[in-house]
Parts: structure tokens; C-alpha cells; sequence
């Protein structure tokens, strides 16, 4: 931990789900860090042709007044030009132009529980990272085409980008780990223009004319991701930036799907969960949702902790979230 600095919090919010995820992280960092001085930014896309039939708007009156006047966000909106429903991670991409340059940034996912103060993470802004807490889920080579240092060799030296300096020399080529990949649960950096700038020509120009060595890759869920390393490289960044035992430790909790987080979070994150969800003041809002309702409020979430025993999880996810289904409680 380091003494506090200033930065604004990111997160992306609309109707459904993140809507009432956006609470909880609210009333987490809120509860955990009230000393944070920031601004906590909720953006929020606007309609337009790139959400056809739809309105992702946050229409509910007492989800707004939670976040805004309980819990101290800013609702800001923003057009979405390149992803929208088509691809909607691309939200966190083009949700960076909202941000104001004044001051750095860090972006999380709405599914993350703040269990400590974030304010006092010695985050070295002129050095971005992004989680490491992921599998190698992309790419997944063919067997007769390229493989892992064809792929990623040819993105970077698609925008003239040092490859090399990008591998990590613990790992050995052709394993997932030797090359610079994160989960885009949360990222930061000084400049929200600049990233923003990168990361948005970069994940379009992939999408819209990839590599040829990509033609047997998916890009579908996995963009961000595959952009992302390429964004963090650019700007001096790289694993490791942060203090151990901070983001996806002490600090924060990418929970993604709540059975999950039942059947597989410490006891500790288990009680900062219900401590903040305990309030009338917000159980009132977040028992709207069904999930949450059910997990949380009727303690569904306490039978799916008792299907697992925390100590000797099952070795897959896939497994847990099959067994979670075969009762009924898998929702999200």
C-alpha cells in the first residue's frame, strides 16, 4: 500500500444486470474506502442505430437515485460508435472518451466486490497492467496452423510494435503464459485519452481487417482481450506493475457470476459481500434482481457454497458451474 492518490473509478452501467452490479460495487467501494476522493464515473451508452430495438439506458428511477444520491456515482452518457449490442465488452472501450483529463483512471468491471482501500494501491499510473487473473482463452491454435508466436507476432507487427520485449522468458515459447495476455476486468493508466485512442483503433482494425495469421480465430467474446496487451505495451506498461496482494487480492474480487463466487471465494469475501448488502436502504433495490435476490436475500448462495469444499475446489470451472446447474442455481 502506498499513501492515497488521486484517480477517477470507470465502470460501465445500463439496464439489467450491471445496473444492479453497478450498486454493489458502489456500496463495496463506498463501505471498504470512504476515504476515496475521486470521482466514481458510471457510464452509461445511449441509444442509437448501434442498439437497434433496444434502449440501454438505466430507466429505473430507483437505481438511479441509489447510485447517484446514496452512493455518490455520476451517471455520465456516452454514443456508441464502433461496438454497441453487436459486441457489448466493447463498452469499456468506448466508454474511456467520457473521462475527464484531469486526472488517471482505473476501469473495473461492475462484477467486482471492493473488499479494501483502493485509494491507498501505489498504482504506477505511467505503467498500465490489467488482470492476470485469466486462463488462455485466446487464441486457440489449429492444428496445422499458426501457432502462439505466429498469432500474437503478427498484431504486433501489424501496428509496428515490439514483439520481443513483450514475452515473458519464464514461460517457454508456444505456452500461453510466454506472451503479454490479461483479463480486461479492470486496467488503468494517467492519460484516459490516450488509452482510449489505442485501444479503440486498435480493437477495431483487428475486427475489421485481422491478420492473416488470425483466419481460424474467434473474436467473439474475446476482442478486448486480444487488444488490450497490445494498448498496455504501447504505453510502457507490462505484468506485474502493481503492489502484491492488491486488484484480484486484499482489494478487490472479480466475482463474474455469483454462484461462482458462492462456491469459490474465501469466507472473508463471503462476509464482505453480505455486510454490504446487509442495509435496508439497499436491499430494497438489489432484491429487485433476481439473482441477487435468490443468492443473496434468500441464501441460495449458502446451499451452493455447501455443494463445494473450498479447500479442494474442482480443477476445472466448467465443473463447478455444471454442478451448480444440475441443482438449479446457476443464474446471472
Amino acid at each position: 500500500m502506498g499513501k492515497a492518490q488521486e484517480f477517477n473509478i470507470l465502470i460501465v452501467g445500463q439496464a439489467g444486470r450491471l445496473s444492479y452490479e453497478a450498486i454493489l460495487f458502489a456500496a463495496s467501494l463506498r463501505h471498504y474506502d470512504p476515504e476515496f476522493a475521486g470521482r466514481l464515473i458510471v457510464a452509461e451508452p445511449q441509444p442509437g442505430p448501434l442498439w437497434p430495438d433496444q434502449d440501454p439506458r438505466i430507466k429505473d428511477p430507483e437505481v438511479r437515485s441509489l447510485l447517484e444520491d446514496r452512493l455518490g456515482a455520476e451517471i455520465l452518457p456516452f454514443d456508441s460508435l464502433h461496438f454497441g449490442a453487436g459486441y457489448p465488452y466493447g463498452n469499456k472501450i468506448e466508454a474511456l472518451k467520457i473521462l475527464p483529463g484531469d486526472r488517471p483512471f482505473v476501469f473495473f468491471d461492475t462484477d467486482t466486490l471492493i473488499t479494501g482501500a483502493l485509494s491507498q494501491v501505489a498504482f504506477d499510473f505511467d505503467r498500465p497492467t490489467a488482470s492476470l487473473k485469466r486462463e488462455g482463452t485466446w487464441p486457440v491454435p489449429e492444428l496445422y496452423g499458426p501457432g502462439y508466436t505466429d498469432i500474437w507476432k503478427s498484431l504486433y507487427d501489424r501496428f509496428a510494435l515490439d514483439f520481443a520485449s513483450s514475452v515473458d522468458p519464464l514461460h517457454p515459447p508456444e505456452y500461453w503464459q510466454h506472451y503479454l495476455y490479461f483479463s480486461a476486468s479492470f486496467f488503468f493508466h494517467r492519460d484516459p485519452a490516450a488509452f482510449h485512442a489505442l485501444f479503440s483503433r486498435f480493437a477495431t482494425e483487428i475486427r475489421n481487417d485481422p491478420p492473416p495469421e488470425l483466419v481460424c480465430q474467434t473474436l467473439t467474446p474475446w476482442l478486448d482481450q486480444v487488444a488490450l496487451p497490445l494498448v498496455i505495451h504501447t504505453l510502457g506498461g507490462g505484468r506485474d506493475t502493481l503492489p502484491a496482494n492488491t486488484l484480484d487480492g486484499a482489494v478487490s474480487y472479480h466475482w463474474r457470476a455469483l454462484p461462482l463466487f458462492f462456491a469459490c471465494a474465501d469466507d472473508a469475501r463471503i462476509e464482505a459481500l453480505l455486510s454490504v448488502t446487509a442495509p435496508n436502504w439497499i436491499k430494497k433495490t438489489l432484491k429487485e434482481y433476481d439473482p441477487f435476490r435468490r443468492l443473496i436475500y434468500q441464501q441460495k448462495g449458502a446451499h451452493v457454497r455447501a455443494m463445494f469444499d473450498q479447500n479442494a475446489l474442482p480443477l476445472k470451472e466448467q465443473a463447478i458451474r455444471n454442478r451448480i446447474k444440475r441443482e438449479g442455481l446457476w443464474m446471472r
